[in-house]
């Protein structure tokens, strides 16, 4: 399979160079194990505990295991075998001047972070990885250059995902794959770490939440919708965020009391996982259909979010909605607690009464500190839409991004 450069590799190589341990998060096939071999492979020994073999040697021996891994390694999927890190707590505490002697990896971000956190703290550095950014997709040499533009790469975003394996071989069955991939999850992970019932009612919410991405989060609905309890609405929302499908927006909320929206929206981090589970598999249901602005928000926030990961910055995001009706779809505080509001809207040719809702903003809370506004849309050059507000071509967004700390 063709190797295609993540961003975050400068960022890794610097943190494997600084701590004793590194682990790196992130859902099933989202390209962990292949940029780590492709990085460390020459200088670590790699083991994966998706072997049931070796998930049953390491938890009867921890200790003989580690000795017969080697002095580097690479250990995959360490959800499965969380006994293992008390033992390599001492190893690097016997000597702690020894740099990237351990990396993990893990399908489990919530449950993977307490155990790292309880066992190894201060000792590891904690990175997330998620399927390509829109960027690296567009640098597979196999697209020829075709997502050159903000439309085309928001199509593929949705029509073939950010997951690697479908965009390096372009000629695997995209329904055949999600549906493989869903199982997968399904029974390794849901079944395996959670206890849950029925596999098809969790299915069946994945389905409904997939319908509402983008949405404020209404746990009451989803909970007549499916006829369980919002306890039970809670813990697979958690399932699902802990294993990176969905993200959830925070409100901004900060000392304006009743006035404003105090739930999460909630958004997948694959459009292409979507389109699958809503049935969508058309550019014009895409462009056109019900979803078509849910989508286009929705791959803006997943590629703000990845951008911002993928530097090793706090994401730092939010969205506002008051109760006399302004929203913002998001809003990006930078190092001084600055804000900058963003519009999400897809079009090509953004009218200047999208500004509205940041200048109006600006006007309603004159205490916060405020800086340019954007439009994010499909343009293809950045322009002023008012003083305040400017258009912004996506790639430019990215780069912006970047230069937040």
């Amino acid at each position: 399979m063709t190797y295609i450069p993540r961003q975050i590799e400068p960022l890794l190589k610097k943190l494997v160079g600084q701590f004793p341990a590194v682990a790196v998060t992130g859902p099933r096939q989202c390209g962990k194990s292949t940029l780590l071999r492709h990085l460390f492979g020459a200088t670590h020994h790699y083991l994966s505990f998706d072997s049931p073999l070796l998930r049953e040697q390491a938890t009867a021996d921890p200790k003989l295991f580690l000795e017969n891994a080697g002095d580097r390694f690479i250990l995959d999927e360490i959800q499965y075998v969380p006994q293992l890190l008390s033992y390599v707590k001492i190893l690097i505490d016997q000597d702690r001047e020894k740099r990237g002697r351990f990396i993990f990896t893990g399908s489990q971000q919530f449950p993977m972070i307490k155990d790292l956190g309880d066992s190894l703290a201060g000792r590891i550095a904690l990175l997330d990885l998620l399927p390509f950014h829109a960027e690296e997709t567009a640098s597979i040499p196999k697209l020829g250059g075709k997502l050159a533009s903000p439309r085309a790469a928001f199509l593929h975003a949705c029509i073939h995902s950010a997951f690697p394996e479908l965009n390096v071989n372009p000629d695997i069955d995209r329904s055949m794959w999600y549906g493989s991939y869903l199982q997968t999850y399904l029974e390794r992970d849901i079944r395996t770490l959670y206890n849950i019932g029925e596999l098809r009612e969790f299915q069946r919410f994945m389905q409904l939440l997939a319908s509402r991405t983008a949405q404020i989060l209404n746990l009451s609905a989803f909970s007549r919708d499916l006829g369980v309890s919002v306890n039970t609405v809670k813990k697979w929302l958690s399932i699902l965020e802990a294993s990176r499908m969905i993200y959830l927006l925070s409100p901004y909320y900060q000392n304006f009391g009743k006035r404003v929206t105090k739930s999460p929206k909630v958004y997948f981090l694959d459009c292409g996982l979507v389109c699958y589970l809503a049935g969508i598999e058309t550019e014009a249901h895409i462009l056109n259909g019900p979803m078509a602005g849910a989508l286009f928000e929705t791959y803006c926030i997943q590629e703000t979010l990845k951008t911002r990961l993928f530097q090793g910055k706090r994401p730092r995001l939010y969205y506002l909605r008051t109760q006399n009706g302004l929203e913002i779809d998001l809003l990006v505080e930078g190092p001084e607690r600055e804000l900058f509001p963003c519009e999400i809207k897809l079009t090509k040719t953004p009218k200047l009464d999208m500004a509205g809702s940041i200048n109006r903003f600006k006007t309603l809370f004159p205490k916060l500190q405020v800086g340019a506004g954007r439009i994010l849309c499909l343009a293809e050059e950045n322009h002023a839409l008012t003083k305040d507000v400017k258009v912004q071509t996506l790639a430019e967004y990215w780069a912006w991004l970047r230069t937040i700390g």
